[in-house]
């Protein structure tokens, strides 16, 4: 594994002071001085899509498995949660929420299995299975329901021992800690080897599997790891912000939105997830904002719904051709011009792009000790 200059531990120690900073503001100041709508309607949601979106990247960002299949697993988990409560009350909340994602992650290995024969475009197509199959069986079978014949699902109160969680400040502490958690494990897990793993398989999979990278294990890791995380944020979709859900709110543009959240925030970083889950949120906020200050009544929901698509879609085609890391690239470029950031920074790791296409000794170098040659 590379070291990291001094430069770039300072560049490191920079961006750890900053995040720390946020999240001291986000405890201490935000549940105080915000308001009800602030909470319930753009942080609550902006909470739960970045979870999700830390999910997602984790799949396709650092393990480069293309996934169209997220919303899906946000349904798992949101429904899993509420038929564990339903069904064995006396579960505790943390307890339905690790097992609720758990069954999100077995339901992501199973429709993971493809990525070991199948890669890029026709991955991304055979992980719709899932988003159909999910969204029909919820709709089918009103079991998952408690037998409501429309599948709508009316979530419990938050609670954790004798401590409930009911106001939109509660609820958003709540999310905000569960996110924080999830956030720090995954970063935790990402610098390990199988976090180099991922990496391995992403920047060249025949090289990695050379080098005695396990694919098998490591991309079904990626899926189960990714459905985990966002089977979680669905509960947080469900149970702290809508707290009332169908599994048509859980469809294809559910999916994309996460999508285009990593690549607008910028792909293989945990930060851009947060940096576009953010703009996802309030971008359509000050749209309607500023079209209705601009046109007035003119400037309706249906206006409002094509030009935030037309915007988003101009977006992620500029970001593609010109930025493809995305607005934590203009972020850092913006704070150190005269710096060149990591390619992966959260991993504290400076991966040289490209570093296996040349010479598989130097992606052995890379990707750390713990690969192996495999014998003949």
């Amino acid at each position: 594994m590379l070291a990291l200059t001094p430069a770039k531990s300072r560049w490191v120690s920079g961006e750890v002071l900053w995040i720390g900073l946020v999240i001291v503001a986000a405890y201490g100041i935000v549940p105080l001085a915000g308001t009800d709508y602030l909470l319930d309607a753009v942080l609550t949601p902006f909470l739960a899509l970045s979870l999700a979106a830390v999910g997602l990247n984790v799949l396709t960002g650092y393990a480069g498995q293309v996934s169209l299949g997220s919303a899906a697993f946000l349904a798992v988990g949101a429904y899993a949660a509420y038929n564990l409560h339903l069904r064995i009350p006396t579960l505790p909340l943390l307890i339905d929420l690790v097992l609720a994602g758990g069954v999100a992650a077995v339901i992501g290995i199973i429709f993971g299995l493809p990525s070991l024969r199948l890669r890029g475009f026709y991955l991304a197509v055979s992980t719709l299975a899932a988003q159909f199959f999910v969204q029909w069986a919820l709709t089918k079978f009103s079991w998952f329901s408690n037998d409501n014949p429309s599948g709508v699902i009316d979530a419990p109160i938050l609670s954790i021992g004798s401590i409930t969680f009911t106001s939109p400040a509660e609820r958003y502490v709540f999310s905000l800690t569960i996110v924080v958690v999830l956030t720090l494990l995954t970063l935790r897990l990402l610098r390990s080897q199988s976090g180099r793993n991922f990496i391995a398989v992403r920047d060249h999979e025949i090289a990695a599997k050379v080098i005695g990278v396990p694919l098998l294990r490591t991309k079904l890791l990626a899926f189960a790891l990714s459905s985990f995380i966002i089977g979680v944020a669905g509960v947080l979709w469900a149970f702290a912000y809508l707290r009332t859900v169908e599994p048509a709110g859980f469809n294809l543009d559910r999916s994309f939105q996460i999508l285009f959240i990593i690549i607008i925030g910028g792909l293989a970083s945990l930060r851009g997830s947060f940096i576009g889950a953010a703009f996802i949120v309030v971008f359509p906020l000050l749209l309607s904002r500023i079209g209705a200050a601009l046109l007035g009544n003119v400037f309706d929901s249906g206006v409002l719904e094509m030009s935030q698509r037309i915007v988003i879609g101009a977006l992620i085609i500029a970001f593609l051709i010109a930025e493809p890391r995305g607005l934590i690239a203009l972020w850092d470029r913006a704070r150190h011009p005269d710096r060149q950031a990591p390619r992966d920074p959260d991993l504290r790791v400076a991966y040289p792009k490209g570093a296996c296409n040349e010479h598989v000794q130097t992606f052995e170098s890379d990707y750390g000790s713990g690969a192996r040659r495999r014998p003949r």
